[in-house]
């Protein structure tokens, strides 16, 4: 990690060390274990093919090759050591609520810097795709400093060109940009839909972690009395009266309906969730992430 750092990035990049530092220390702190293993996969990868034997399962055959008349093959798998990473960025204008410091998108830009400079340290390949309902950055994953810090230069200097939300859009791109198993981290608000069948998708093909931002005045609004509210993604206009219970209770349960309903659907697809709100520290919720997948990975 000896590279330059241009110094415009200089306070930033030193910021987000400071937390990836605090992250590796309580990971490995908790479980005297390796921070390489987040980058690490938990599932198994294509090897080779071998002669079919007795008890072998039949969907391991690989019909391919066998119909080839030179006997019948089954393919083998190995252990995934290291994947490439990519961090699947929502970058719309729904990202902009905040706590008055932090915005959301700011807790997301975050994330990914860090994850950037942690897989440049553990020599993994790390991308990015930030989305709003089209592309609004692609970086191909791309290994050491100089990629890390050409992803954090250019994802906070992002002026995104479209302002709406397109979930189910970032991800069918995701799908056609990967050509290998993939950890991928979506990284969103999800105040969008429907995306269930493409977030189905990319659990299926990849090792997914869900990660979701919230900003608490989404779902405890304050009372304002009647105030004009702008929709950031349409530039719609409604005036509402904030200081009415109803009002107050509707977006409450709406906040929690849609959080319970994405929940469910991670857990259908056995799939890393986790919640980060944009008051408070949000390091100890990551180590929490990282410690489960370092679970995962010694089972």
């Amino acid at each position: 990690m000896n590279s330059p750092v241009p110094s415009a990035l200089t306070d930033l990049v030193r910021r987000l060390r400071h937390l990836e530092i605090r992250i590796r220390k309580a990971v490995e702190a908790q479980l005297q274990g390796d921070f390489h293993s987040v980058f690490r996969g938990t599932g198994l990868e294509f090897d080779d093919v071998r002669l079919y034997q007795y008890g072998d399962e039949v969907r391991a055959i690989d019909w391919a090759v066998s119909s080839k008349g030179h006997g019948t093959f089954v393919k083998t798998y190995k252990e995934e050591k290291e994947q490439q990473v990519l961090v699947l960025l929502d970058v719309s204008a729904s990202l902009d609520v905040g706590d008055g410091q932090r915005r959301k998108l700011d807790v997301g830009r975050d994330i990914a810097g860090l994850l950037a400079l942690s897989a440049a340290r553990q020599g993994s390949a790390l991308g990015l795709l930030a989305f709003s309902d089209q592309q609004e950055l692609y970086l191909p994953p791309g290994k050491g400093a100089r990629a890390a810090y050409a992803l954090i230069r250019r994802l906070f200097a992002l002026e995104p060109v479209s302002p709406r939300t397109g979930v189910a859009t970032g991800i069918r791109q995701a799908l056609g940009l990967l050509k290998r198993r993939t950890l991928v981290v979506l990284v969103s608000d999800f105040i969008d839909g429907p995306y269930e069948r493409e977030l189905t998708m990319l659990a299926q093909r990849h090792d997914l972690i869900v990660v979701q931002l919230l900003a608490p005045r989404e779902r405890h609004f304050p009372a304002l009395g009647i105030v004009p509210l702008r929709d950031a993604e349409t530039g719609r206009v409604r005036w509402v009266n904030t200081s009415s219970a109803s009002f107050r209770a509707d977006v409450a349960a709406a906040a929690e309906r849609d959080e319970a309903a994405l929940v469910s659907l991670c857990r259908r697809n056995r799939t890393g969730f986790l919640a980060l709100s944009t008051e408070g520290d949000f390091v100890p919720q990551l180590v929490n992430l990282f410690r489960h997948r370092q679970q995962l990975g010694r089972r």
